[in-house]
């Protein structure tokens, strides 16, 4: 074993940043790193911040990815799609393994600082709410925690306006030929959609019949390993809290667990589900 100091230099790494971008320089670090500002003196505060901030980057990237894979699936190029949508499961298990480290933190230890929260609550994340619109589920009672924000209004009233992630899918079917009835007519994309029969028979058919129709067959299957993701991630949501905070009511002034489960009673693609039981 060399007694030597190793210097990367010698095999003609840059050492010397003057004038130049640095790796730091590039993702701005000193922008993220400064964003974490705790407003009370207990220690898992910052635990507390990070476990949100970061999750929100990682919303970020799924929505980003999602639009992609809609649009991909407008043109018909189902390839990029089955990518995107693969890239969005794997960013939610990300966020499922987030809540292990927020579960550090006990409940005597999140008390220290809660009060200094307000009425801020994750419910009220705008990006959690243009995935879930992106996804299909357009409850638009949601729409009021960010009436004061006419910017964030916009973005989520642009989401509404168009299909949906699943409305692109079921369009899809449509221009293959299925039957997917009034789904194929729809104009108003601001509602929520019901559960159809022709939609379940149309992916039904699907199912029953892989090889025919494979590429369509991968995306249900692709839509069906993101909600399962989703609902992991809500699931684990639901625990956490329960484990820190128990049955109080929540920050923003939510039941807490109880509004969480309600959440988990909520399916994005409904069909996709309802046909395991027929085949």
């Amino acid at each position: 074993m060399s007694t030597e100091a190793y210097d990367p230099a010698a095999e003609g790494a840059q050492m010397s940043f003057k004038g130049r971008m640095s790796y730091s320089d590039y993702l701005q670090l000193e922008k993220v790193l400064d964003a974490q500002e705790t407003l009370s003196p207990a220690h898992d505060e910052l635990l507390f911040i990070i476990q949100h901030q970061t999750s929100e980057l990682w919303m970020k990237l799924a929505v980003h990815e999602i639009r992609s894979a809609m649009a991909s699936i407008h043109d018909g190029r189902l390839h990029p799609a089955l990518k995107n949508l693969a890239r969005v499961s794997r960013i939610f298990e990300q966020l499922n393994n987030a809540w292990d480290v927020l579960r550090t933190m006990t409940p005597s230890e999140y008390t220290q600082f809660r009060p200094y929260l307000g009425m801020s609550s994750g419910f009220q994340s705008f990006q959690y709410r243009a995935i879930e619109f992106l996804a299909g589920n357009r409850n638009l009672a949601m729409l009021k925690p960010h009436e004061h924000r006419p910017e964030v209004i916009a973005t989520l009233d642009a989401i509404l306006a168009a299909p949906s992630l699943y409305d692109e899918a079921i369009l899809l079917l449509a221009r293959e030929g299925f039957d997917v009835g009034i789904d194929a007519r729809r104009g108003d994309w601001r509602t929520m959609r019901q559960e159809s029969p022709q939609v379940r028979s149309a992916w039904t058919q699907v199912y029953q019949d892989p090889e025919r129709h494979w590429a369509v067959y991968e995306l249900a299957e692709k839509l069906v390993d993101f909600e399962d993701y989703f609902r992991r991630w809500r699931f684990n949501h639901v625990t956490t809290v329960e484990r820190v905070i128990g049955f109080k009511r929540g920050t923003g002034g939510t039941g807490g667990v109880s509004y969480l489960k309600r959440m988990l009673e909520v399916q994005l693609f409904p069909e996709l589900w309802a046909l395991r039981t027929e085949l």
